[in-house]
């Protein structure tokens, strides 16, 4: 069943009251109802007895309901997740609204109804990342989405939530300035190479800090427009000092693969990064399914995310994403064409008889 927005933006109590006798699921997510006698919150939508009216209380998000001392209902699981991992949401949410200082483990704790430690101690193991951190990320990312946005550094900087321009430069994580980053690759030099393999066309792309993409395309001039695309305002210029690199690159395809250890100048989350550095760990000849690599770094609820960091990988073969597979066996997508992703794991198959 495809549901629609909520009917009624900012219901009054007597709206509210009427979509939760409906149980009317488009309000499910943006209204919660409380019942004092039992201090369970649940959605709109939760199929068990409507209590007595004057027993309710209404609530705009988990947090709300949290904070007034109510438990999720176990029946209509009003976050639809995990219990666990509905707790992380409502902390995660309150880390997010408040992006412009830092949130104490103490004042998590009370929201949360947990000691400092247990709180500490989950988001470690839902997420893979303390609190601090998690706001650390999520003020790193903004920054980046204000930075494509923004005529001014300084601006894009307070937007994030930083205090001053140092904390943003410490904390953002592409090892270019800002301004660069902001920029699109302006003012800065990448030199690349291609060659031709079982695969098509491959390119490898570099600063002076290391590789910056790895591509595969059926034609030279096509691998050469999608890092035009990445980097539409860089300087861009074959490099022969590259050959090396491509060569190292080149024997992943061979029957003796050399020891691949190259810098990586890649512009990624943290979490893809995580998932990128999960996916090198992968031996050869061997797969995961998305639900696999996401239980091994920690988040075995991300198995999305996972898969969206898969399609955004910039190195090809370097970061071996065609080693992840469906959970039924299937290839599924490959940001490089299925057909590659076969070639490859059959490449790899017949190097490990």
């Amino acid at each position: 069943m495809v549901t629609t927005a909520m009917p009624l933006p900012n219901p009054t109590s007597e709206e509210a009251w009427a979509l939760i006798q409906s149980r009317d699921a488009r309000a499910d997510g943006q209204l919660f109802y409380g019942v004092r006698t039992t201090r369970i919150f649940c959605r709109p939508s939760c199929p068990s007895r409507r209590p007595a009216r004057a027993h309710v209380e209404f609530f705009p998000d988990l947090i709300h309901a949290l904070r007034a001392g109510y438990r999720p209902c176990r029946r209509c699981n009003p976050a639809g997740i995990a219990p666990q991992a509905q707790i992380i949401q409502t902390l995660c949410a309150h880390l997010n609204q408040h992006s412009d200082r830092p949130v104490p483990l103490a004042e998590l704790a009370r929201i949360a109804r947990m000691s400092p430690f247990t709180v500490q101690r989950l988001f470690q193991r839902v997420l893979g990342v303390s609190p601090a951190q998690y706001q650390s990320h999520k003020r790193a990312a903004a920054f980046r989405q204000s930075l494509s946005e923004s005529n001014r550094v300084t601006d894009a900087i307070y937007e994030a939530g930083y205090s001053s321009s140092s904390r943003a430069y410490s904390n953002h994580p592409s090892g270019m300035k800002p301004r660069d980053y902001r920029n699109r690759g302006q003012n800065q030099t990448i030199g690349y190479a291609t060659a031709s393999s079982p695969l098509g066309q491959l390119l490898v792309a570099a600063t002076d800090k290391g590789l910056c993409a790895v591509l595969m395309a059926a034609s030279e001039n096509e691998a050469a427009a999608r890092i035009r695309e990445m980097f539409p305002k860089a300087d861009l210029k074959t490099d022969p000092e590259l050959a090396p690199m491509l060569r190292q690159i080149l024997s992943q395809l061979t029957e003796h693969p050399a020891a691949l250890d190259l810098p990586l100048d890649l512009r990624a989350t943290a979490f893809q990064m995580r998932v990128w550095q999960a996916l090198r760990a992968i031996p050869r000849c061997q797969t995961r399914t998305y639900s696999q690599l996401a239980k091994e770094i920690g988040q075995p609820t991300a198995t999305r995310a996972v898969a969206r960091a898969c399609a955004t990988n910039p190195a090809a073969i370097v970061i071996p994403c065609h080693r992840v597979i469906g959970t039924n066996g299937s290839l599924t997508g490959y940001r490089w064409g299925t057909d590659r992703k076969k070639k490859l794991l059959e490449i790899e198959r017949a190097d490990g008889l």
